[in-house]
């Protein structure tokens, strides 16, 4: 993070991990910087899959990361994934700590059906 703060880029080279790129989203949350929060974001909008989808959400959510928020709603909404990410952990997390977003989940699922 310092690097980016002095720099205003990752390290050459610095392929971050995605619990990385959660952890420096935390930070830039917590420190208001804004494009690292959007690297980051676009790191994590990379590497979703049905298992991480719901619970990657309900961090978005938390941390107002309104790209993966959209991201993640888009891709839990899309028919080919609906029921993986429903069966999966994250889902019932993302019941309980974020139920508002479930009424965006399903406003876009009944768009795309």
């Amino acid at each position: 993070m310092l690097h980016f703060i002095y720099m205003e880029k990752l390290p050459p080279g610095d392929d971050i991990s995605f619990e990385m790129a959660q952890h420096l989203l935390v930070a830039a949350d917590r420190y208001r910087l804004e494009r690292l929060k959007v690297i980051c974001a676009e790191k994590l909008c990379a590497g979703i899959d049905a298992k991480t989808a719901a619970a990657t959400l309900a961090f978005a959510v938390r941390h107002g990361c309104r790209l993966l928020k959209d991201f993640c709603v888009d891709f839990v909404a899309s028919r080919e994934m609906l029921d993986a990410v429903m069966a999966s952990d994250g889902f019932e997390y993302l019941m309980s700590s974020c139920p508002t977003v479930l009424k965006e989940i399903l406003e876009k699922v009944k768009r795309t059906f």
